[in-house]
């Protein structure tokens, strides 16, 4: 072991000073016998030769004594008490404290790096603390507009000479608020668990291609409505390790929003390749793009970078995508130019197993 991790381990209380201690008293005892040999030559009255060995071994006791509190506190009651009321403001909210280590960074020994995990995990729970916030006014926010929604409508069903259209489009508003409401829920249900774990992948081998192929085939009305050219390059077949129902959230979502950014007459491809390695699968579309500040943030809760197709998701589809790919080792890339479409790349790994079998 290092001396510098040694040094991080050793008692604040070490040997060497209980050693001082003994020769210090061994010090002090010497000198006691030599003012009792000095008061028995000179033959000092009785008195005082119980009052100077009693004077000299009360003021021995009260400096040891002042040392060792002096040492007690310096070393031991002061950072501990600084510590506990550092605990009592973090248990009541506050999550700016910070306690400073009590030596330099060449020197620091188990107090002071119980100090600095301390204020990792204050600084962690400042940023989840903040995350929450975060998380319950994008929630409120989310839910309150698809709410507001049904009861404008729902109102307006009460006005009494509205056309049968008029009610149809009435009707057509609620059930489409009301979808809306049912997968924010749904979605964060989902995320919720993942990020808990409470789903465990369920891994097999399955066929990726089938796979993205019968994903792709679900939004053919979606692009026949738009008029979108959809060009697809898969495999025959690609055989990967892990959860099909988790993965298949994966294409949904990264096909929705390329079908729902690109503008009608537009592109979106879906390739797939292999290398023996990895799998790679990339959904590219000829939309808006998204903004390099914004590139920054997709995968985040509830974010929304384009917001005039707010109505259309509810920002938790990418971060559902990361999560699922984060349980399966896999990565993703994002490469987008604002005005020319974007590129997500998917790279899952082949496990070694799934390649010998195959």
């Amino acid at each position: 072991m290092k001396a510098q991790e040694r040094r991080r381990w050793e008692s604040r209380f070490p040997a060497s000073l209980f050693a001082l201690y003994l020769l210090t008293l061994l010090l002090m005892s010497g000198i006691h016998m030599g003012l009792v040999t000095l008061i028995n030559e000179n033959q000092w009255p009785s008195v005082v030769q119980v009052l100077i060995p009693s004077a000299y071994w009360c003021l021995v006791a009260a400096g040891l004594t002042l040392f060792t509190r002096h040492k007690i506190i310096k070393t031991y009651d002061k950072p501990m008490k600084e510590l506990a009321k550092a605990a009592d403001k973090v248990a009541h909210g506050d999550f700016s404290v910070y306690i400073p280590p009590v030596h330099p960074s060449d020197r620091h020994d188990y107090l002071d790096l119980m100090f600095l995990d301390f204020n990792k995990m204050v600084a962690e729970l400042g940023s989840i603390e903040t995350m929450r916030t975060d998380f319950i006014a994008n929630v409120s926010h989310e839910i309150k507009t698809p709410l507001a929604g049904i009861q404008n409508y729902a109102q307006l069903l009460r006005r009494p000479g509205l056309t049968r259209e008029e009610q149809e489009s009435c009707i057509a508003s609620i059930l489409s608020s009301t979808r809306r409401l049912s997968a924010l829920v749904t979605n964060i249900l989902k995320l919720n668990k993942l990020e808990s774990q409470q789903i465990v992948p369920r891994c097999e081998p399955f066929d990726l291609c089938g796979q993205l192929s019968d994903c792709a085939m679900s939004f053919e009305p979606v692009w026949e409505e738009k008029q979108i050219v959809f060009e697809a390059e898969l495999e025959d077949r690609a055989t990967i390790y892990g959860d099909a129902s988790l993965m298949e959230l994966v294409w949904n979502n990264l096909l929705s929003n390329a079908f729902k950014f690109t503008e009608p007459g537009g592109l979106v491809t879906l390739r797939q390749t292999s290398d023996g390695a990895h799998v790679t699968v990339s959904v590219s579309d000829t939309g808006c793009g998204i903004a390099p500040e914004a590139q920054r943030h997709i995968f985040d809760k509830f974010y929304q970078g384009d917001t005039s197709h707010a109505t259309e998701g509810n920002g938790l589809g990418l971060a559902l995508v990361l999560r699922v790919l984060q349980l399966m080792d896999a990565a993703i890339q994002v490469e987008s130019a604002e005005g020319r479409g974007t590129t997500f790349t998917v790279q899952i790994p082949v496990h070694r197993e799934e390649r010998e079998n195959d």
